[in-house]
């Protein structure tokens, strides 16, 4: 483990890595350099430098979430030490809350049906989606 008084900064796919967000390093590399994770706002690379106090965005599913930088580490540890690294801002807690309840309130409200449409209704679909 590196903190401030070891090492002034980490890499970014080992910093997140060691938090926790994914389950290997290589995972991680693969995120960042797909766009999925942010750096104080701006795309970057997967050996950028963390340093305490930034701000880092990271999407996984459906969710995204805004952390800000506590401590550096660059070994991976236990999930209750991973979870002292950052502190995710109310920001973001308040926005997943409302995506994850308006996900529910879709798939609760959405129409389906418990069988398969048959041959006539198939057909009215079909000829529906072709009007279109």
């Amino acid at each position: 483990m590196a903190t401030t008084n070891d090492k002034s900064s980490t890499r970014l796919d080992k910093w997140l890595w060691a938090a926790r967000f994914y389950k290997t390093r290589a995972i991680a590399k693969q995120m960042i350099d797909g766009g999925k994770v942010f750096y104080n706002g701006q795309r970057t690379k997967s050996g950028k430098a963390v340093v305490i106090g930034d701000f880092i965005k990271i999407r996984q599913g459906y969710d995204e979430k805004e952390v800000e930088v506590i401590l550096l580490a660059d070994r991976r540890k236990d999930a209750t030490f991973a979870q002292t690294l950052y502190k995710e801002t109310l920001n973001s807690i308040a926005r997943r809350e409302k995506n994850s309840l308006a996900r529910k309130q879709g798939i609760l409200l959405s129409p389906a049906c418990e069988t398969k449409p048959d041959k006539k209704q198939r057909r009215k679909i079909r000829e529906f989606k072709e009007r279109m």
